[in-house]
């Protein structure tokens, strides 16, 4: 499905960025003049335009508030949090050093603070104990009634933040009756920009936390539960619902067994070299992929940051660490709505495989391109996203 871009990675990404506009993180108007300034494959234009637009889309916001409008504002204030996410999006070539990676990150965070200041319901910044640390989280609550309630856990993938995740099913959440609680976990958001804390595959570790620290909060019902993956967060809440089994279903947006040499998917040769450990020989290959293919180089120059790892060879091996085995997903006790989207490049046929090796109750779903979301992620048609899984926790959390 083309969108706006020929080159597949900008194309996805604006469609992700768009495909917010149901829920104040995007405006569709906005997004075709910000596209239309930005040259096939040009990640600094990508990343000027998008800066630009996000820039006075927060001046709008400061006006409305001026004004006496909190409802404009903080609705501009969204569509900012959102364009400065996408704005950083592809500052990877260094984004240890890169000042933009830190500036644009926390101007998204910045914006969706001001915006969850004007929400109807509380909104809190929490923190939640993590090893010698601590873990960044938004706490949204339905209202103020101290009613316990249906939680929806977010948890990001590969290349999300927490602010992405009010725009992705928070919003929605917050209409239905759920309150939502969102962290970055290690690799992720704030941990690997602000802290440079690494990506682990062990989630339990991660995740059961986040549980420990829902279960302390008076609103939030301890029986229902629900973790929402992104992504490669399928996998890491599947991970999570195999060792711990304190929750009332889990979504795997989408399903997946193995993180291993998909994401960009590498050449058989090129990933034979690198299990051999002939890195020597293999990086130049690697380096050859990020030359001809927006996905491949973001990938990889990504992987390398999230999984703190010296190179693109070390960074494909370490995909192997995340992966369910057979034996973990039958450690599932808990539902599981698995998704699929039938034009899914990144993790096509994995749902298949979980859902045949669960014993847990669940359902697949795999969501078409002949309503527009077959991608990735089903970026694009978020409403259609939120009618599947809120009508899937409707029938499971009775």
């Amino acid at each position: 499905m083309a969108f706006m871009f020929k080159d597949e990675a900008f194309m996805f990404e604006t469609l992700r960025a768009a495909g917010f506009a149901g829920d104040a993180g995007a405006d569709i108007g906005e997004v075709i003049v910000t596209t239309a300034q930005i040259p096939e494959g040009d990640e600094d234009a990508w990343t000027a335009s998008w800066k630009a637009t996000a820039e006075r889309t927060a001046e709008r916001g400061e006006i409305s508030l001026r004004a006496g409008d909190p409802v404009s504002a903080r609705e501009a204030f969204l569509r900012a949090s959102s364009y400065y996410r996408s704005a950083e999006f592809y500052r990877r070539k260094d984004p240890l050093n890169d000042p933009q990676v830190l500036e644009l990150s926390r101007l998204s965070k910045d914006y969706l603070v001001k915006a969850g200041a004007l929400l109807d319901g509380p909104f809190r910044e929490v923190t939640i104990p993590y090893e010698d640390g601590e873990m960044p989280a938004y706490l949204f609550l339905v209202d103020d009634s101290g009613e316990p309630r249906p939680t929806i856990v977010y948890t990001n993938g590969f290349d999300s933040t927490r602010e992405e995740g009010y725009f992705v099913i928070g919003a929605a959440a917050l209409r239905r009756g759920y309150n939502f609680l969102a962290y970055d976990g290690p690799g992720q958001g704030w941990m690997i920009r602000e802290k440079k804390v690494p990506y682990r595959p062990d989630w339990e570790n991660v995740l059961g936390p986040v549980v420990d620290y829902a279960l302390t909060v008076p609103e939030i019902d301890s029986d229902r539960i629900v973790h929402f993956g992104y992504s490669l967060g399928g996998y890491l809440v599947a991970r999570y619902a195999a060792l711990d089994h304190r929750s009332a279903a889990i979504v795997c947006n989408d399903g997946m067994t193995s993180f291993y040499a998909s994401y960009p998917p590498i050449p058989d040769a090129t990933l034979h070299l690198i299990e051999e450990g002939r890195d020597a020989e293999a990086i130049p290959q690697l380096e050859a992929m990020t030359k001809e293919d927006t996905n491949a180089r973001w990938g990889l120059q990504n992987g390398v940051w999230v999984n703190g790892v010296g190179n693109f060879a070390e960074y494909v091996r370490s995909t192997a660490d995340y992966t369910l085995t057979p034996d973990d997903i039958h450690k599932i006790e808990t539902p599981v709505l698995i998704l699929e989207g039938e034009d899914d490049k990144v993790f096509a046929g994995q749902a298949d495989k979980v859902a045949a090796e669960l014993r847990a109750p669940h359902e697949h779903v795999v969501m078409r391109d002949a309503d527009g979301a077959g991608q990735h992620c089903h970026e694009g048609a978020m409403f259609l996203l939120h009618q599947t899984v809120f009508n899937y926790l409707a029938k499971t959390l009775r």
